[in-house]
């Protein structure tokens, strides 16, 4: 007796509708000629795109912000050297896991011949013995190791993994790379939406791209909400209007935003108006960027930044103030939350400007391209073991509180004896600085 076959009922099809993966992992490019962006690393030539064509591996830290490409390069990666490949997020896994994953990878490469891409979403998260557990098997060879990372990987990956491993930088996407992006997704009938007979306004299309910020799957999960949000005609077409794209963004459109220019202009008015000490033109555009939508906290960051860059040690409260606003507006949010923003607004503009030590970190950091890693002279070295003090770690360290809090002592490597990157201007507390410095010169060369 045949079985009858039940009969697909309207929770079946709403759970095989869940089951469609969202249109980000749809599009997700299955190869470099597929790929948008990261020119510098995919291009002809470049380092990636060499190491695909010739087969190559290589264990591999992705550095960059948030849907630029991370997870698909090292998929792309792995298909084109004909690699197992396994993925997993470093927030919910552990060394258990890894165990396991180390152990297929062995098994692959003894019964199948296959190396193992290990690839590890936002690795910063593992704590230093989660990944010392890959360090002996990347190795080896056993694994290759993929990561990826939001945060600088010099202070997020421990230094004998960091070794083993090439840092490659994924720049943010231009909006002219969103754009294509968005594109090939309103296009494509395979994956895409193209099938949806969908139609994007031009201002909405614009809006989507300039809002994303540089994220793809931001994009493109807009994109795909627009969609569905808009109702289809009579002849089926769905028309993505503004407003619509507005409602699936959850985001005003900014009425000084005229493909993303005047958004650019007007934040430059406003540093520049910082930065020239008027008050009453960095208010206006203040109340221009509020008027249009901007995000207040976005103006926030970029007067935190400002303070430590355009103003400095010559007041050294603008930038607790700077963070202050931004908690202050956290707290007590819109509409009241302009109160402080205008306050801080006017004390920056008003305060003495001093960019000496924005401009010494460039100085240094031409050093350390120029010059590499540099010793670090043993007297400052720390030697928390008998064998590092038995190798001269720490010795002949004067500690300055026991000469009155300064004494006469080296600190720089010896190439760079004499070097001067700080150099305070006579602007407000800059000028108290200035002052304190050359007296240690002068103690350090009382002959000048």
């Amino acid at each position: 007796m045949a079985i009858k076959k039940p009969e697909r009922d309207l929770f079946s099809t709403k759970a095989s509708i869940t089951k469609k993966p969202p249109l980000a992992d749809r599009m997700r490019p299955r190869k470099l000629e597929e790929f948008v962006g990261q020119e510098h690393l995919v291009g002809p030539d470049k380092i990636l795109r060499r190491l695909v064509d010739n087969k190559e591996l290589i264990s591999l830290i992705f550095w960059g912000p948030p849907g630029v490409g991370k997870t698909t390069l090292a998929s792309i990666v792995a298909q084109a050297t004909d690699a197992h490949f396994v993925a997993f997020s470093a927030v919910l896994s552990g060394v258990k896991d890894i165990r396991e994953v180390i152990e297929d990878a062995g098994n692959q490469l003894k019964y199948s011949g296959k190396k193992t891409i290990l690839f590890v979403d936002e690795i910063h998260r593992f704590n230093k013995a989660q990944q010392d557990a890959f360090l002996h098997h990347v190795e080896d060879g056993t694994i290759t190791l993929i990561g990826a990372t939001t945060e600088n990987p010099s202070f997020e990956v421990n230094a004998p993994l960091l070794s083993r491993c090439k840092v490659l930088v994924l720049e943010q996407l231009t909006e002219d790379h969103i754009s294509a992006i968005m594109t090939n997704a309103v296009r494509d009938k395979e994956r895409g939406l193209g099938y949806m007979n969908a139609e994007i306004h031009n201002d909405a299309f614009a809006f989507i791209a300039n809002l994303s910020q540089g994220d793809a799957r931001v994009a493109l999960n807009t994109l795909e909400a627009s969609v569905m949000l808009a109702k289809p005609s009579q002849d089926g077409k769905r028309m993505i209007t503004l407003e619509i794209a507005q409602e699936a963004m959850q985001r005003k459109a900014l009425l000084y935003d005229k493909g993303g220019e005047e958004h650019y202009n007007v934040i430059s008015a406003f540093i520049k108006s910082l930065r020239g000490s008027d008050p009453d033109a960095a208010l206006y555009w203040l109340a221009r960027m509020l008027d249009a939508g901007e995000d207040p906290l976005f103006i926030a960051r970029r007067m935190i930044i400002f303070a430590s860059e355009d103003i400095g040690n010559a007041d050294p409260v603008a930038l607790q103030l700077a963070v202050a606003t931004k908690d202050a507006f956290h707290f007590v949010g819109l509409p009241e939350g302009w109160i402080p923003l205008a306050q801080c607004v006017t004390y920056l503009a008003c305060a003495p400007k001093s960019n000496a030590s924005y401009m010494a970190y460039f100085e240094a950091m031409k050093d350390v391209k120029e010059k590499g890693a540099l010793s670090v002279p043993f007297h400052i070295r720390n030697a928390p073991t008998k064998l590092m003090k038995d190798l001269g770690y720490g010795m002949g360290y004067k500690y300055p509180h026991s000469f009155g809090g300064y004494v006469e002592q080296v600190y720089l490597p010896d190439e760079l004896q004499g070097r001067e990157y700080y150099k305070p201007t006579d602007n407000g507390f800059d000028k108290v600085i200035k002052e304190r410095l050359e007296f240690y010169k002068k103690m350090r060369n009382p002959l000048e």
